[in-house]
């Protein structure tokens, strides 16, 4: 099974964390 993804964050510190919580909720899939 093969998982897709609209965005990869790689570091999950202060900005990392903030850059996929607002890609989040603006209804991107995203993997930190």
């Amino acid at each position: 099974m093969v998982k897709t993804f609209d965005l990869i964050v790689i570091g999950a510190g202060a900005a990392g964390s903030s850059v996929a919580s607002s890609a989040a909720e603006r209804g991107f899939s995203v993997a930190l």
